[in-house]
């Protein structure tokens, strides 16, 4: 079964802010061992939005020029209608469970990350989302710390 890895906000933005970090290396040199591998890698829309929408407001267009290279060497997943039907069953599932992931009047990046990975695999391939906050994620899909996937 081959991977296919979603990226999250924190490794994301840790690929667009800065090079001078170590943990921005070390994501870059993991993300590299992925395409060594042949392992999928996709930066879904919802993502891109939340790491673009900060970069904006603080002002660092390298970080947008950061991004946009990524997005370029990168499979990217738009977000779809089926994408968005999805996001809201799981934002009512969430909530009819008592567990949102975010505020009423949020846009829950979370649960349409989640509603991007479940529609992404082909047959014979597993996806797994890479993040930094494993929580809300791994309630609805395979979702792991970065730094623990091969």
């Amino acid at each position: 079964m081959s991977l296919v890895v979603l990226l999250d906000a924190g490794p994301l933005g840790l690929l667009a802010y800065s090079r001078a970090l170590p943990a921005a290396t070390r994501c870059r040199q993991w993300l590299s061992s992925l395409g060594a591998s042949g392992t999928r890698v996709i930066v879904p829309e919802i993502t891109d939005f939340e790491v673009r929408r900060e970069l904006l407001r603080a002002g660092l267009m390298r970080g947008i020029i950061r991004l946009d290279a990524l997005k370029a060497g990168a499979e990217y997943a738009p977000l779809t209608t089926e994408t968005m039907m999805r996001t809201a069953e799981f934002w009512a599932d969430a909530r009819r469970q008592g567990r949102p992931t975010a505020g009423p009047h949020e846009l829950d990046c979370d649960v349409t990350l989640a509603a991007q990975a479940t529609l992404v695999a082909r047959p014979g391939e597993h996806v797994v989302v890479a993040t930094t906050n494993v929580g809300h994620l791994a309630r609805f899909v395979d979702a792991r710390d970065w730094r623990n996937i091969p």
